[in-house]
């Protein structure tokens, strides 16, 4: 990160900051940085934490690496699961991996999380065939929950990992918040940005963060890109108004802001992550609520430094 982005407006906000959604390379996909790299220049900003997430792969290995070559450098960085079918699904022992992925106690799975591509809920976004569509997670309504996620909230709830649910839709959304809690999952995370209010409102109730990224918000939903096959597709576009509405509602105190950047459309993830907190500021919160969403709040649930 150069002089001159260090001196960038709002630069002063990503002092103490945890990024918990970075794409970096290596990656079958184009991404503006190395792992090392975004670690260096998660550093060179006076980040606290940055969040290594990839739907091909558990990154729990790359961000213990990360942390043995360059954690002289002050950032925590992290790593964990999406059980997308390409690491396996959703699978306990795909988890029971995860978790102990890196260089001992500590340094495995940080997060496991529910599919973000392979649900119902995006591919039918997506126009996908019904036979891929069929295929994908999806909890319906009433419909139990399979023993095979029980048993993943279980193995999350001992590990002190967070749960995320993944790109689903807010009314399963509440549903495996609900599950989540009552099976002792202490840390929960929701992708909420294509969520209602009234379903923002009801996963916050039930003790779930919610989290708000750049990527959604960004033109990147106007470009196809090859996210998890051969075709291209495209995020629907989120208002940064809606955004604030749910912020709004249910309070920063349990919002996280995220970049989910590292994708070749995007800045990289440092200027994502500024970018996303001068559009956040821009809508009436202060310095003190910025912090709370990008560093309070995901320190809480995924830093080891946080606890002590």
């Amino acid at each position: 990160m150069s002089e001159r982005a260090r001196t960038l407006p709002f630069s002063h906000l990503l002092r103490g900051a945890v990024d918990s959604h970075v794409h970096c390379a290596p990656h079958i996909n184009p991404r503006t940085a190395t792992v090392f790299e975004a670690v260096r220049d998660a550093a060179a900003a006076g980040l606290a934490g940055l969040g290594i997430v990839d739907v091909f792969a558990n990154t729990s290995g790359l961000a213990a690496l990360a942390m043995r070559e360059l954690g002289d450098l002050g950032v925590e960085v992290f790593g964990g699961i999406i059980l997308e079918p390409y690491v396996g699904g959703i699978d306990p022992r795909v988890v029971r991996n995860a978790l102990a992925m890196g260089y001992g106690p500590g340094t495995g799975a940080r997060f496991v999380s529910l599919p973000c591509h392979h649900t119902r809920f995006v591919a039918l976004s997506e126009r996908r065939p019904a036979d891929y569509v069929a295929a994908c997670f999806h909890l319906a309504p009433g419909a139990a929950i399979p023993d095979s996620l029980k048993q993943i909230l279980d193995l999350a709830a001992a590990a002190g990992a967070v749960f995320n649910t993944g790109h689903v839709s807010g009314s399963e959304a509440v549903r495996l918040v609900e599950q989540a809690r009552s099976r002792g999952v202490a840390k929960i995370l929701c992708p909420a940005s294509y969520f209602s209010v009234d379903e923002a409102k009801a996963v916050a109730a039930s003790g779930a963060f919610i989290e708000f990224s750049f990527f959604v918000l960004s033109h990147a939903t106007a470009i196809g890109q090859t996210m998890i096959d051969d075709e291209r597709h495209r995020f629907p576009p989120v208002t940064l108004e809606s955004v604030v509405e749910k912020i709004r509602t249910v309070g920063p105190e349990i919002c996280v802001l995220s970049s989910d950047s590292g994708s070749y459309v995007l800045p990289p993830p440092i200027e994502a992550f500024r970018e996303l907190i001068v559009m956040v500021q821009s809508a009436g919160f202060d310095d003190d609520a910025i912090r709370r969403m990008t560093a309070a709040n995901p320190a809480a649930l995924f830093l080891r430094s946080a606890r002590g």
